[in-house]
């Protein structure tokens, strides 16, 4: 073979390559282009500046106790994690792996909506301001939410139960009724609404307005009003939600995926690596804490299914309770849920849900790098299709009532405070993913070991309330610290939060949201009459939690709870025996409530 006849092969060569090469690399962007990538990893923050040393289990000897604070640690004002117009209201989150120590670890047709929670989790800081890049819109024009969607006839994972049916009224709206003929969801496609009786008793109104925003009301008027805008060249969602008589807002991404729209929480603001640290790794030594929550209804009212644990090796553990109690309050005040032979929370699901809140506080650390260099959060990682998706067995905690289909076609309610986990793996089509249930108050309520189908709208509103709750919670982590039995955080975490471009180029809360609630409850009463389904009646408001707090005075004491069976006077130092609490009183005074 001559030189020049080598030469044009090893040409031929070359350019057949080259080609190949080409081809390839635009079959690669195609593909690139149709399939997502999967989302980053979140990062676990870095180790505070703090003395170090692995955290013994809650279940390990402890330091000094402190005496009982002030009341219920109920929704504080000030959050970073929200804006607001009012006083207190309550919040949730998850990435990947990381646990806890603690002892005795164990794991047990597309339409756009989304949830119901129509409570806020969180707590207000800035009320919100319009800022360039930031337009008013119907982002993510979403449709019914989860547990009132006419194509589940109210049960979150659109499966119907056993025995029920539906009808078409005079009128041309969809009944859904159970099998013992009681309504379950009227559907009123003339008013775009849908109203769902809840097992427990509630009732759960739906509105999708004509400019794509969203009202949402639960049990005792509370609820939110949902508006969409445009930041950055991309769609968010804002929620005024109206909880004991004030206006929050909060702050949603929206995106599409598997054929529906979700709405990720984001947080208001963004802490300082330093507090993340704080926050995610061990304390120096476990400490012990005393809630103050004695005096309070809500806890010997849950008093079977909810057990503090004795000491904290780690704020994840602290979170936990914190984040379970706030639920409990909200179901106690809600009158959402009787206890009847309840499967409490034992330190393994605990356990659990501690290893999720760890998750969580390792994702809001990866969002506010992102913020840090000017990046929005990444609806993919912040959301739960990353938890669906990633491998884990996601712990979630309910944030609302909600109505569901086990896997026998029986139906059951979940409500605040109850732990489901991932069980199985979710189909690519799926609407829905099976969870098993790890705690719940018994009676209407899921028994423990049950699989149950909970649809991904209603399990993204679940993540948001934890998120939201541990965002409240670090907030009370950084204002309490080096208090009450609490370690000092270090230097690095004592830094302000500073406020998220998500918050900052949102509108306000929106003051009109009481009264658009009113309105939905009133004409949801309107929509049954003319379906023939006289309104059930509602059960009335309940009374207001009592509260005994540090530094009352006993006439103060004896004004809420009358007077006590025992008086055990000890000169300066006096104790009044109730049948539930012991307060003790010094120089006059609220010392100590147990």
């Amino acid at each position: 073979m001559t030189k020049g006849t080598r030469y044009v092969r090893h040409a031929a060569h070359a350019i057949l390559a080259a080609a190949v090469l080409f081809l390839s690399c635009l079959m690669f962007g195609a593909d690139k282009k149709s399939a997502p990538a999967p989302a980053p990893k979140a990062a676990a923050p870095a180790k505070a500046a703090s003395p170090g040393g692995a955290g013994a289990h809650p279940g390990a000897a402890a330091g000094a106790t402190h005496g009982p604070t002030t009341t219920s640690h109920g929704p504080t004002t000030g959050s970073p994690h929200a804006t607001t117009s009012g006083t207190h209201g309550p919040t949730t989150s998850s990435p990947h792996g990381a646990t806890t120590t603690s002892p005795r670890t164990t794991t047990t047709t597309p339409r756009t909506s989304t949830s119901t929670a129509g409570r806020p989790a969180g707590t207000p800081g800035k009320t919100g301001a319009a800022a360039s890049g930031r337009t008013a819109g119907t982002a993510g024009t979403a449709g019914r939410t989860g547990t009132a969607a006419a194509g589940g006839h109210g049960w979150s994972s659109g499966k119907t139960p056993n025995g029920a049916h539906v009808t078409t009224a005079k009128n041309g709206a969809t009944v859904a009724k159970r099998a013992d003929g009681k309504v379950a969801t009227v559907h009123d496609s003339k008013r775009n609404m849908d109203v769902h009786h809840n097992l427990a008793g509630g009732r759960t109104i739906v509105k999708e307005r004509a400019d794509h925003s969203r009202v949402v009301v639960e049990r005792n008027g509370r609820g939110y009003v949902e508006h969409g805008y445009h930041y950055h060249g991309r769609d968010f969602r804002a929620r005024s939600y109206y909880y004991h008589g004030h206006v929050y807002g909060r702050y949603y991404g929206s995106y599409g995926w598997h054929g529906a729209y979700f709405y990720p929480y984001y947080p208001a603001a963004y802490y300082a690596p330093g507090f993340y640290g704080w926050a995610y790794n061990p304390w120096a030594a476990p400490i012990a804490y005393g809630w103050g929550w004695g005096g309070n209804p809500w806890y010997g009212y849950y008093g079977a299914y909810f057990t503090p644990w004795p000491v904290y090796p780690s704020a994840a553990f602290w979170l936990t309770d914190y984040l379970i109690a706030q639920s409990l309050q909200a179901a106690y005040v809600a009158q959402a849920a009787a206890l009847s032979n309840p499967a409490p929370m034992t330190p393994d699901v605990k356990q659990l849900v501690a290893d999720e809140v760890k998750r969580q506080i390792a994702l809001e650390n990866a969002e506010a790098q992102g913020a840090a260099k000017g990046a929005d959060p990444d609806p993919a990682s912040s959301s739960i299709q990353r938890m669906l998706t990633d491998g884990t067995q996601h712990v979630f905690v309910a944030g609302a009532d909600l109505d569901v289909v086990d896997s026998a076609g029986s139906e059951c309610a979940l409500s605040e405070g109850d732990a489901l986990q991932l069980s199985g793996q979710t189909a690519p089509d799926a609407q829905a993913a099976n969870l098993v249930i790890l705690a719940s108050k018994g009676g209407k309520e899921c028994p423990k070991g049950d699989l149950v189908s909970v649809g991904f709208q209603d399990l993204q509103e679940m993540q948001n309330h934890m998120r939201e709750l541990v965002g409240q919670g670090m907030q009370e982590l950084q204002q309490k610290q080096g208090q009450g039995g609490l370690p000092a955080a270090p230097a690095s975490a004592k830094a302000a939060p500073t406020p998220s471009a998500v918050a900052q180029n949102g509108p306000p809360p929106d003051q009109s949201a009481a009264q658009d609630i009113q309105q939905e409850q009133q004409e949801a009463d309107q929509a049954e009459k003319e379906a023939g389904e006289t309104p059930a009646p509602l059960a009335a408001p309940a009374a207001p939690p009592t509260e005994i707090s540090v530094g009352m005075t006993i006439d103060q004491v004896t004004a809420a709870l009358g007077q006590p069976k025992q008086i055990i006077n000890l000169g300066a130092t006096k104790k009044y025996i109730y049948a539930d609490m012991k307060i003790t009183f010094k120089d006059g005074k609220v010392s100590d409530v147990q």
